[in-house]
């Protein structure tokens, strides 16, 4: 799943290619987005000017001259690829986007998971985020705080993006080996210490993380990324004891047992 280093670079590239320019069509290509587009949404967008493109945690807002905002979440497999007008179109091409000087813009998903809507001037609103990991606004205190109220384990905990914003289950365990945190441990009873190294190691991970999408590519051994993730079973490149999957709240967790101490 797309986490936050992949859909920052993911809004970089589409602010670069669409920002101030102007929505010609905008079309759902896949019964799954035909209920988030509907036909008054899309004729809607029709003639708006792209003011700008951000983000915030996994989501991705097209903020439309008007006030009406395009919001954008990638799911597990969504990417953005950009042609021409009248060029053919990519291999599941989910939503297009034609701007008036020709550029298209697809979302494109091989598991049809992604979703795109148009929120009206004035009604979107954010869900509840926690503060973005990367700011000074993820501060260790402000961190312990949160966790003090959470009573299961810490892994799970840190996928709630209303503890942080962005971190997904990927750098979830890539943090906690680099912190020496067992995942199971409880997150409420996590040392002021341990609490300040994780939030570090959250920092780490995600400003050493790939940017471009890696999942799915013939080209990219994931286990020459990451230090723990989908690797159990393989010696741990700290201490050499062999790697660990656990499952947790319904995803995998993967950890040492030796020097993840809870």
């Amino acid at each position: 799943m797309p986490e936050l280093p992949e859909v920052e670079f993911a809004a970089k590239r589409l602010r670069d290619a669409v920002a101030g320019r102007v929505i010609a069509s905008l079309e759902p290509l896949h019964p799954s987005q035909q209920r988030y587009l509907p036909e008054p949404a899309r004729r809607a967008a029709e003639g708006l000017t792209i003011a700008r493109v951000e983000r915030r945690a996994k989501i991705q807002l097209v903020h439309l001259h008007n006030g009406a905002i395009l919001e954008v979440h990638f799911r597990m497999t969504g990417d953005w690829e950009f042609t021409r007008v009248g060029d053919a179109p990519p291999r599941h091409e989910r939503v297009r986007l034609e701007t008036a000087d020709g550029v298209r813009v697809s979302l494109v998903d091989g598991r049809a998971l992604s979703v795109v809507r148009l929120h009206a001037p004035g009604a979107f609103v954010l869900p509840a985020i926690g503060p973005e990991p990367l700011t000074d606004d993820f501060t260790a205190e402000g961190f312990r705080t949160a966790l003090a109220r959470r009573r299961g384990p810490i892994k799970p905990a840190l996928l709630d993006q209303k503890l942080v914003a962005g971190v997904g289950n990927i750098y979830a365990s890539e943090a906690l080996w680099e912190a020496r945190i067992n995942p199971a441990a409880p997150a409420h009873r996590l040392s002021r210490e341990r609490v300040t190294r994780l939030r570090d190691a959250i920092r780490l991970v995600l400003e050493t993380a790939p940017t471009e999408r890696y999942y799915g590519r013939e080209d990219v051994n994931e286990n020459d990324i990451w230090r723990v993730y989908g690797r159990d079973g393989e010696p741990c490149r700290r201490c050499g004891a062999t790697l660990t999957r656990l499952p947790q709240a319904g995803r995998s967790t993967f950890y040492c047992s030796r020097c993840q101490r809870r």
